[in-house]
């Protein structure tokens, strides 16, 4: 039987044609999956052993730290510690906040995200790794040089484009950025420093360890009527505020504002 040109082209040749793409498409080379991230099952065991279980419920904040690779702002050859509960020395006589303080610090904060945030020493990075993943800008100032870059060129590399670094001195604040909606101190003064009440907006809250070197406590501070209002949370020990901190803590007067703030325990 001869089949009739039209009947060639609007049925057989059709056919054809698709039969030879599926065939095509079978022999070409499937892409290759992706590569598992080695540090995913670490990070979700660190999440649920030390801060679920701990009490963190926040699950914005518990799905930040599911998210930063903590790994990438530890010194070499400390990557095996990365994701214990641990505080680890990053050099210039400073560690990095076990992940555990860093989410109780974090979920007291309440981070919002339309906050701005205020950290006073930057460190490893880490922790504003962690609120930028909360809050539109975090604005962070650390006093030594060798970190404060490090951390700059981490925040890069991980691609977290909404943190604002400088080197300086932590307790004079960001006069240029403030108000913030939030200040969180990762370093221990003796007293609050006042250029962090100056900057600290109406109804903000500040995060902050005080005490000396042996003796300190969490407290949640926030901002009422031009008047600070603090609540003492709990015991811990950070490394002590350096820079002007020191030299105010040996003045024998308290500063006007510093800190006679309104107790609710």
């Amino acid at each position: 039987m001869r089949l009739r040109p039209a009947f060639v082209a609007s049925v057989v040749l059709p056919a054809l044609l698709a039969a030879l793409a599926t065939a095509a498409a079978q022999e070409a080379p499937k892409p290759a999956p992706q590569a598992e991230d080695p540090t995913a099952r670490p990070r979700a065991r660190m999440v649920q052993r030390h801060l679920v279980e701990r009490g963190i419920k926040d699950p914005r904040v518990l799905e930040a730290f599911r998210t930063v690779p903590r790994h990438k702002f530890l010194p070499p050859g400390t990557n095996r510690q990365a994701y214990d509960d641990e505080s680890i020395p990053i050099g210039e006589g400073q560690t990095i906040t076990p992940p555990y303080d860093v989410a109780f610090m974090t979920e007291v904060l309440a981070p919002k995200p339309t906050d701005v945030v205020y950290e006073v020493g930057t460190g490893s990075g880490y922790q504003s790794a962690i609120l930028s993943r909360l809050v539109k800008d975090v604005y962070s100032v650390e006093i030594h040089k060798p970190l404060g870059e490090r951390a700059a060129k981490v925040h890069k590399e991980v691609g977290y484009t909404n943190i604002h670094t400088r080197v300086g001195d932590g307790y004079e604040g960001w006069p240029e950025a403030a108000p913030f909606d939030a200040i969180i101190v990762t370093c221990a003064p003796q007293r609050i420093p006042q250029p962090l009440v100056d900057q600290l907006k109406e109804g903000g809250r500040m995060v902050i360890p005080l005490g000396d070197r042996f003796t300190q406590s969490v407290w949640l501070v926030t901002k009422k009527d031009g008047e600070l209002v603090r609540k003492e949370l709990k015991p811990t020990l950070f490394v002590p505020m350096t820079g002007k901190a020191l030299k105010e803590t040996a003045e024998p007067k308290a500063k006007p504002g510093d800190a006679a703030p309104k107790s609710d325990r």
